[in-house]
């Protein structure tokens, strides 16, 4: 039986280490452990290039080891339309085009679920509602945005 596909945006991989927020970090780690085996995972260039903006050296080895052989998905013009449609439709603010990116990326690419920690842009029902309508507008399958707790 095929695995379900889910997309991680940066905010999922930076809170595995991010001790600032403990109690986000532990659910973190215990999606990664006893969750995401049960997936395939995707991440994008557009995360990779956003973890890659780490200043600590250290933490930024342990990011790449920690992504270490997820698929990583190229952007090209059709996403990048997608993302302005997003934005001129008013989900996102010009200011969060990134946002707007991994969503369009996993509408793109049909995947099932956008797993992020981002409940001021992403993980939102008025969100989630809008992306969907632009998505049946642009004959695209619908996705769910959920944060890592959700499933």
């Amino acid at each position: 039986m095929k695995k379900e596909t889910l997309y991680l945006d940066t905010s999922v991989p930076s809170a595995y280490y991010d001790e600032r927020a403990k109690e986000r970090q532990d659910a973190t780690v215990k999606f990664w452990k006893e969750v995401l085996p049960n997936y395939q995972v995707f991440i994008s260039e557009i995360t990779v290039e956003e973890l890659e903006d780490a200043k600590d050296e250290t933490w930024k080895r342990k990011l790449r080891k920690l992504i270490k052989g997820f698929k990583i998905l190229k952007t090209n013009e059709e996403i990048r339309d997608l993302a302005r449609v997003y934005i001129e439709k008013g989900i996102f603010p010009e200011r969060y085009v990134d946002d707007a990116l991994h969503v369009a990326v996993t509408s793109f690419y049909e995947i099932s679920y956008l797993v992020s920690w981002n409940f001021e842009h992403l993980v939102k029902v008025k969100t989630r509602k809008l992306v969907n309508l632009v998505n049946i507008l642009e004959r695209l399958r619908e996705i769910e945005i959920v944060s890592p707790q959700e499933l």
